[in-house]
């Protein structure tokens, strides 16, 4: 078995010498297979910044150890790790042009200055920048900065690559550009690459493996998929996808009602208190029939979709709707019922 890009092994992080000194990071373990993109996802003040911290080496663990390549990097610095880290600010040399910028690191490290320009102008190439050489950052778009950030980081040939919150800076449609665009280049050139970020949408699209962090911890890892459709746990269920939750029961037989509705969890569960996990776009309208009675509040038309928000028996409940062409007023009455998909029913916590 080949050893993995990075590996978390039982690492915790608290800061300050004192014991009694809060965990910020509670005993995670986690591995990131080589040529894979891992996202750490998770709300402000989870922890998830600080474990990128410490595989680029700018922290270092209270326990547990930190492998890459099978090999324990734990004590070593930043310099003695072969790995790039992108900021979310940039972090761009205004003096220099975009050519001064991504070659500086290669010049730091001593590399000739043919090879150091060579690798540049591949590394430009690689993120669309061709052309671009002799311009400052001031004369480039916030997308533009941004590669020229993702050129100087490639050209290190990093083993790893750390992304800290990436795309904050951009507007909605840049943001989806970018990470295309940085997915892409992750599996053309192999890379293996942690990813922090707090948008799950941005997560979803870019991820092999997301691991969902929640007070210091690891509240759930797996591939977008598992996360989004089959949740372990209350917070998951809530965070990935606005997922509204509903209190439960699991009855004798097996059910879980929900107002009108009888559910089957997908396994077998003991009888006791859960949470139903309804995702907005679960939700099917109807106009007559059996259902969740509802009667529409509010409605907002988004392009491609509509949001409602509708009274029920459950209380306030939020439908996202892609049918265009029967649009319901406000104050009609319907009936909800849910699709086999986007409902999970998860242990209350």
């Amino acid at each position: 078995m080949k050893p993995a890009g990075v590996e978390f092994r039982n690492i915790s992080k608290r800061y300050g010498t004192k014991p009694t000194a809060p965990l910020v990071v509670r005993d995670i373990s986690f591995a990131i297979e080589k040529g894979t993109l891992t996202t750490i996802l998770g709300p402000s003040g989870c922890g998830k910044t600080t474990v990128l911290r410490m595989i680029a080496g700018l922290e270092s663990p209270t326990a547990g150890a930190v492998l890459m390549d099978g090999q324990d990097v734990s004590t070593l610095g930043p310099a003695d790790r072969n790995v790039s880290m992108m900021f979310q600010s940039y972090a761009l040399f205004p003096h220099m042009d975009v050519l001064g910028n991504v070659m500086y690191g290669l010049n730091m490290s001593g590399v000739e200055k043919s090879s150091a320009l060579s690798r540049a102008r591949e590394a430009l190439a690689n993120t669309g920048l061709v052309g671009y050489d002799d311009r400052l950052p001031s004369e480039l778009s916030g997308g533009q900065q941004q590669r020229v950030a993702l050129a100087r980081a490639l050209v290190l040939e990093p083993a790893v690559l750390l992304f800290d919150e990436p795309l904050s800076n951009l507007d909605a449609r840049l943001r989806r550009e970018m990470r295309e665009e940085i997915r892409s280049l992750q599996q053309r050139l192999g890379l293996t690459v942690a990813y922090v970020t707090h948008d799950q949408s941005e997560a979803l699209a870019v991820s092999d493996q997301i691991i969902v962090m929640n007070d210091g911890g690891i509240a759930q890892r797996g591939s977008p998929k598992d996360l989004y459709e089959h949740p372990q746990t209350e917070f998951v269920a809530g965070f990935m996808g606005e997922a509204m939750l509903f209190s439960s029961a699991v009855q004798a037989d097996g059910r879980v009602p929900l107002g009108s509705l009888m559910l089957q969890p997908r396994g077998a569960m003991q009888p006791g208190p859960v949470k139903v996990a309804v995702r907005p776009e679960a939700w099917h309208i109807q106009r007559g029939g059996d259902g969740v009675a509802a009667k529409l509040v509010k409605l907002a038309y988004l392009g491609s979709f509509y949001e409602y928000t509708f009274d029920t028996p459950l209380g306030s409940v939020f439908v996202v709707s892609r049918d265009l062409l029967d649009v319901l007023e406000p104050g009609c009455t319907v009936a909800l019922t849910l699709a086999g998909h986007g409902v999970s029913i998860v242990p209350a916590a």
